[in-house]
């Protein structure tokens, strides 16, 4: 299987602390109606670190049960912690999940060679395809270009990256270090159009929660090479995707976001806290601005 496309990565709505499974459901069917590639329950954006493992488990499965086959279904089951990320690997793989995602160990700030044996003990320990995720705003490191490149070499199931650092020049580094067939996503919903430019051939992003359909359409345009079409695109929802990075921290905004719509409470886990009141009012305005609430 090869990540290409647009893959949303999934909120994890809460109802009184439990998963809401209905408007799981719901959410996921939206997606899906929108044309997406995949879907990605329980990274950042869906409160991984607040979950429990069983949690963890169970909201792999209903996304599966959920996605019924319409859609990939790639599951956060990085960890800071190799013996966990593959045991929660293998629990996404056992329920049925199409991909894993794995994020760049944090905390403990492993040096290269340490990520190298890490991500290469996690592939093969599963027979998923693995995108890896570099998340240096979030992990304190990371993952080299050289490791990165290393690991395509080394790894037959280890097959992209989700790249969040925010940077074109390492997206062009990458591009020419991985093999052909290994792909770079973009990781950050306003770098799209200028990631795609230089190689990468997708997007996992946060702003899907909220309007799967525009982020399919730029994301295809980009796959077309109509560049002037997708600059318009994103010159128009640029302020959006911006907004909603740079009120809080992911995923407080876009939960916010489409509560403020009617598809899920704003419940979030400590230690998340709630928007301002005048975060809040300020996100009203910025959905109605672009006639979505």
């Amino acid at each position: 299987m090869t990540f290409r496309g647009t893959y949303t990565a999934l909120i994890t709505p809460f109802r009184e602390d439990r998963i809401d499974t209905a408007a799981f459901k719901a959410l996921i069917d939206r997606q899906v109606a929108a044309g997406i590639t995949g879907i990605v329950p329980v990274g950042t954006t869906g409160e991984s670190p607040t979950v429990d493992t069983d949690e963890h488990i169970e909201i792999i499965r209903l996304a599966v049960e959920y996605a019924a086959g319409r859609c990939q279904v790639v599951a956060g089951t990085g960890a800071n912690a190799t013996k966990e990320a593959i045991e929660l690997t293998q629990a996404a793989e056992k329920v049925g999940a199409t991909g894993t995602l794995q994020v760049c160990p944090y905390y403990n700030k492993p040096s290269q060679e340490g990520l190298y044996r890490h991500f290469k003990t996690v592939a093969e320990n599963t027979g998923l395809p693995v995108m890896l995720y570099s998340v240096p705003g979030r992990s304190g490191i990371e993952i080299g270009v050289e490791t990165t490149a290393r690991l395509a070499a080394d790894c037959k199931n280890i097959v992209s990256i989700k790249e969040a650092g925010g940077s074109v020049e390492r997206v062009n580094q990458l591009f020419q270090a991985v093999p052909a067939d290994f792909s770079i996503l973009s990781g950050d919903d306003p770098l799209t159009l200028p990631f795609m430019a230089c190689g990468a051939v997708g997007l996992v992003s946060v702003a899907s929660n909220l309007l799967p359909e525009v982020l399919v359409k730029l994301v295809q345009t980009c796959l077309d090479g109509d560049f002037p079409a997708a600059l318009a695109q994103q010159k128009k929802w640029y302020p959006l995707f911006r907004g909603l990075m740079s009120l809080d921290v992911n995923p407080v905004p876009i939960k916010t976001a489409v509560a403020l719509q009617g598809h899920c409470s704003e419940e979030l886990r400590l230690p998340l806290a709630p928007l301002t009141e005048a975060a809040k009012t300020q996100l009203a305005s910025l959905l109605k601005e672009f006639g979505l609430l």
